[in-house]
């Protein structure tokens, strides 16, 4: 795959993650009532997981902007793996956390060599 190739689609699938995560965030900043309804049902109050959407909001920002790209990426790795071992807790699907952990990780992989290398220890063309 071309160099352009490749940044068009790291940026497509971190698009796509961003406005699929951004919109959750919302949700719970907002506090929509599906959202305090999932909150509800995992045992957080509204306020906890407001404070739970701004964390998803910055970290999607800080995943979208070039130079702090790697540490969202670490930070949302971080929060889609508390929320994939949340829904184990509660006995909930795991798809949705799941599905963006890998979609994050594949656009960041294709996004930023740099990361590649210190993973792999290996250059990457």
């Amino acid at each position: 795959m071309t160099t352009k190739w490749s940044n068009i689609t790291g940026w497509v699938l971190s698009g796509i993650a961003g406005l699929m995560l951004g919109a959750s965030a919302i949700d719970k900043i907002i506090q929509s009532g599906h959202a305090l309804e999932m909150g509800a049902s995992f045992g957080l109050s509204a306020g906890i997981y407001s404070l739970l959407g701004v964390i998803e909001i910055l970290s999607v920002a800080l995943f979208l902007y070039t130079q702090t790209g790697i540490l969202g990426t670490l930070l949302l790795s971080s929060y889609l793996g508390g929320a994939i071992a949340t829904h184990l807790q509660h006995h909930q699907d795991v798809l949705f956390p799941a599905f963006f952990e890998v979609l994050i990780w594949v656009a960041a992989v294709i996004r930023f060599p740099e990361l590649t290398r210190r993973i792999t220890n290996k250059t990457i063309m």
